[in-house]
């Protein structure tokens, strides 16, 4: 229960920051200043505009199905909002510990694109059917490469507990970790710790499968370059054309929920997760100090500060990326993902399956 309210608490707290420090972050990069007038440097903006959406009226067209119209919103935000149930936060944080994490979270997010079908279809709208269409297929196909990069990482550690996997990428797993991963190399980089034992040193190629990984979470959260179920310039704004009021914000609450969300898995799966990226340098204890023991208040604390800072990163990035590179077309989007992702994505499962072997030999 207690990590459900610090989840549900982080989900809402990366909204009230994330949507302020992206209008920072698009200003600064297209040299304005963004929101100045609310507030001082216009930090009060989003209570503004929250109090705005507050007073909104819920419209619901009249030829839109009622009940699917209503329920879309409410499946999408609690498809996303589920998949934090197994996110280790810390060594000893996390919501459930089950066995099949990775399999679970893969399960959980899919469920999001059968209610933005039913937000798109309900709303006897061309425009928010034709968004809705679109977030199927592309949604579908960059589940593929996204699938295969997280199977790399599940190769290389041979389990699905996202915990497990946490623990194998720092000073306290249970496993010799081997320079590159090789044990015929004979540099065991275990008492090391930091970045040394993360899984894109522990298979250098993994430091490939997290920029597909990362690209094809773009697509999932319909993050540009790949926002075309939302396409504001062709299709007015996509599936949630014709929603107003909180349902609106909710369906927002949603797509940051999901960038936090898959920051946090890449975070796990190819970034050392809760542990520190500093290494343990001859009698400098840095990693020691800086990750702390398990199952202490110092080493939850840290751990908690590493994965967050971690995933504030990327998504610091994803904005980057959203304000820099322009929308893709439908042929262009499905080029990437059949014909060069998904190739190489199947190129690195061979790879980290061969790694394996010559880690364990």
């Amino acid at each position: 229960m207690l990590a459900l309210l610090i989840f549900l608490a982080m989900v809402t707290g990366n909204v009230v920051v994330g949507v302020y420090l992206e209008r920072k972050v698009s200003a600064f990069i297209q040299d304005r200043l963004g929101p100045m007038e609310v507030g001082k440097y216009g930090l009060l903006q989003l209570i503004a505009d929250l109090l705005k959406l507050l007073q909104k009226e819920d419209i619901v067209p009249a030829a839109a199905d009622r009940r699917l119209f209503l329920l879309a919103p409410a499946i999408i935000f609690a498809s996303i909002f589920a998949g934090y149930a197994v996110i280790p936060l810390t060594p000893d944080l996390q919501g459930s510990a089950t066995a099949v994490g990775v399999f679970y979270l893969m399960a959980i997010i899919s469920i999001d694109v059968v209610g933005i079908l039913m937000a798109g279809w309900s709303s006897n709208n061309k425009y928010s059917l034709f968004g809705a269409m679109r977030a199927v297929a592309q949604i579908v196909s960059y589940e593929i490469p996204l699938g295969l990069t997280i199977l790399c990482a599940v190769m290389i550690c041979q389990t699905l507990n996202l915990q497990e996997i946490s623990f194998q990428q720092g000073i306290y797993t249970y496993e010799a970790n081997y320079l590159f991963g090789i044990k015929a190399l004979g540099v065991n980089v275990t008492e090391w710790g930091g970045i040394f034992c993360w899984n894109i040193l522990r298979n250098p190629f993994l430091l490939i499968a997290y920029v597909i990984f990362f690209i094809a979470t773009l697509a999932e959260a319909n993050r540009a370059p790949f926002d075309l179920p939302e396409g504001e310039s062709e299709i007015v704004a996509g599936f949630h054309t014709e929603y107003s009021g909180m349902r609106w914000a909710l369906l927002f609450l949603s797509e940051y929920g999901m960038m936090l969300l898959v920051s946090f898995l890449g975070a796990i799966l190819f970034l050392g997760s809760w542990n520190t990226p500093l290494p343990n340098i001859g009698p400098l204890r840095v990693a020691d100090w800086t990750s702390g023991v398990p199952g202490t208040v110092w080493g939850n604390i840290t751990g908690a500060f590493w994965l967050l800072s971690k995933a504030g990163f990327a998504i610091l990035v994803q904005m980057w990326v959203r304000w820099t590179l322009p929308r893709l077309r439908v042929d262009q989007l499905m080029f990437l993902c059949w014909k060069v992702l998904t190739p190489i994505s199947i190129a690195l499962l061979l790879i980290s399956g061969v790694w394996r072997l010559l880690m364990v030999g």
